[in-house]
C-alpha cells in the first residue's frame, strides 16, 4: 500500500549534528516515534495526517549517533489503536525499548497481556483536538482501570488551556500519570504566571504525576537560532523545563520526540535538542536523574537494584 504525505509536511532532519554534550552511560531517550514504513505497517484510515515513513532501523541509529541507550516508542496517532509498527520496533531492540500503546475500550484481556509481553509499560490518552477525535472519559477511565493491575502508567497529552477542565479526570487516574511536554505551556507567558503554575500544582498536589521537559521545537517562539555565537537553542522554553527538573528531579522524563510528528515551522538537529538538556538539568545528578535514574525506575524496574 501507498500513501500521500499531508501537503507541507515537514520530514525528519537528515544528518543530525553530534551532540556537544555527552549524555551519561545508559541514557534513555524517553519519548519517540515510528511511522510505518507505510507499505508494511499502514496508516490509521482515521488518522488526521500522513507522514513521511520514520522506520525502526532509523531510529536506532539516531539513538546510536545521539549517544543514548534505550528508548521509549510512543504510539504515533497516525496509526490509531494499531500498534503493529510500535510493537515491531521493541522486538527488535534487544530489550533496550519499552513502549507506549494506544488502545481502545474494545480491547481483549489476552490482546493486553500480549502487549505487555511485548515491553509495553503504558497507554497514552490524547487531548490535543487538532490530533485526534473525542474520547468519552468515562472509556477512558475504563482503560486506565484495566491496565492498572498490569502496573502500566498513562501518558497524557493535552494543552495548558485546557488543564482547568481535565484536572478532576487527570487526578482520579489511578496509576503513575506522565505528561507530555510539559503540558504545552505558552512560553509568552510567565514562568510564576497562574497558567504554568497551576500545572506546577497539579504535581505539587499529586507525587504520582510526572511531566516530560521535552519538545522545546514545539513551544519555542524564539526558536533555534544561535545566541552570540552559540548554538544555544530554544531559549524561551528553557525556565519552563529547569523549573520542573529542579523542583520534581525525580519525575521528570525526557525524549527527542522524533520524528518531530506535525511540526509546521522548522524541522529540528536532534544534536541541537540534546545540546538543551545542560541548560534545564545543569548538574551531573540532575542530568543521571533526568536521563537514566528516572527512565529506568518507570521503564525497566526489574534492572534497578
Amino acid at each position: 500500500m501507498t500513501f500521500e504525505v499531508t501537503p507541507g509536511w515537514l520530514n525528519w532532519y537528515e544528518g543530525p549534528a553530534k551532540p556537544r554534550f555527552k549524555v551519561p552511560e545508559g541514557a534513555v531517550d524517553a519519548h519517540c516515534h515510528v511511522f510505518g514504513p507505510g507499505h508494511q505497517f499502514p496508516f490509521a484510515p482515521e488518522r488526521k495526517y500522513t507522514p513521511c515513513d520514520a522506520s525502526k532501523d532509523q531510529l536506532f541509529a539516531l539513538r546510536d549517533h545521539l549517544g543514548f541507550a534505550r528508548n521509549v516508542v510512543v504510539q504515533a496517532t497516525c496509526h490509531g489503536a494499531d500498534n503493529s509498527a510500535m510493537v515491531d520496533a521493541l522486538q527488535h531492540s534487544k530489550g533496550m525499548a519499552r513502549g507506549i500503546a494506544t488502545v481502545k475500550r474494545s480491547i481483549s484481556d489476552a490482546e493486553l497481556h500480549a502487549l505487555d509481553a511485548a515491553e509495553v509499560r503504558g497507554v497514552r490518552f490524547n487531548f490535543v483536538k487538532r490530533l485526534v477525535d473525542f474520547t468519552p472519559k468515562e472509556e477512558l477511565m475504563e482503560i486506565a482501570q484495566r491496565i492498572a493491575p498490569l502496573g502500566w502508567h498513562i501518558v497524557i497529552y493535552f494543552e495548558a488551556v485546557d488543564l482547568p477542565e481535565l484536572w478532576d479526570f487527570f487526578t482520579a487516574l489511578p496509576t503513575t500519570v506522565v505528561v507530555d511536554h510539559m503540558g504545552r505551556p505558552d512560553v509568552t507567558k510567565p514562568v510564576d504566571g497562574e497558567e504554568f503554575q497551576r500545572f506546577v500544582r497539579l504535581m505539587d498536589e499529586h507525587e504520582n504525576i510526572w511531566s516530560k521537559v521535552s519538545c522545546p521545537e514545539r513551544l519555542s517562539i524564539s526558536g533555534p537560532k544561535a545566541l552570540n555565537g552559540e548554538q544555544q537553542a530554544y531559549q524561551d522554553v528553557v525556565p519552563f523545563a529547569k523549573y520542573l527538573v529542579e523542583r520534581f528531579p525525580d519525575r521528570v522524563l525526557w525524549g527527542t520526540d522524533w520524528p518531530h510528528p506535525n511540526l509546521k515551522d522548522h524541522m529540528p538537529d536532534d544534536g541541537l535538542l540534546v545540546d538543551f538538556i545542560p541548560q534545564i538539568a545543569p548538574t551531573v545528578e540532575l542530568q543521571h536523574k533526568l536521563l537514566v535514574d528516572n527512565p529506568m525506575r518507570l521503564y525497566w524496574p526489574e534492572e534497578v537494584k
